[in-house]
């Protein structure tokens, strides 16, 4: 297998744009060589087969997700926003749609190989598990189980937007944020 880290991450997000456009089924070795715009075959030096490649395609994902460590000169100014972030990680799907899309595409395919799965399931729970303890440890309001509705209610808004994104025109987004923060996360009382 080839280890150049720089053609292995262009392979990897012309996946992420076939899948994220043609589906699972439209993801090959070959459509990702084509969408790289590299020779027929270079693909199959980075991976060994096409299981290989969509467990490669989530761990891709989370690395182009992740949110710029660089702390937000705003965020320093005062305590942090709940909304703020929801409404930040909004944006951010927005941006990278495709990735969205894509993972959407994993999912379903997971349904369909326990391997990946399995891959799937531990990658996720990792990642939650992640959010919850930063959210607690960043002491912002509500305890672990509200961040796990938070989760799943910004889950549910993120994929209406990206499927069908008129769905949400009479219901202003900044405002559904607002009231999942208030609702599902309300302050700690004090010690």
């Amino acid at each position: 297998m080839r280890q150049n880290p720089q053609r292995r991450a262009a392979l990897l997000d012309a996946a992420i744009e076939v899948l994220a456009r043609e589906g699972s089924r439209g993801l090959t070795l070959r459509a990702v060589d084509a969408e790289a715009a590299v020779p027929t075959g270079t693909s199959s030096n980075y991976f060994a087969n096409r299981a290989q490649l969509l467990v490669q395609i989530l761990h891709r994902t989370r690395e182009r997700l992740t949110p710029d460590p660089t702390p937000d000169p705003a965020d320093l100014a005062g305590p942090l926003d709940t909304k703020v972030l929801l409404g930040r990680l909004l944006a951010r799907m927005r941006r990278e749609r495709s990735v969205h899309t894509a993972m959407l595409e994993l999912r379903l395919e997971a349904t369909r190989r326990p391997e990946l799965q399995a891959e799937l399931s531990g990658f996720q729970g990792a990642g939650l598990e992640a959010n919850i303890a930063w959210h607690l440890e960043a002491g912002l309001p509500g305890d672990r189980q509200g961040v796990v509705l938070i989760h799943l209610a910004m889950l549910g808004l993120i994929v209406d937007d990206l499927t069908v994104p008129g769905l949400l025109d009479p219901h202003p987004v900044e405002g559904l944020i607002e009231a999942m923060v208030e609702r599902l996360l309300p302050e700690r009382p004090a010690d």
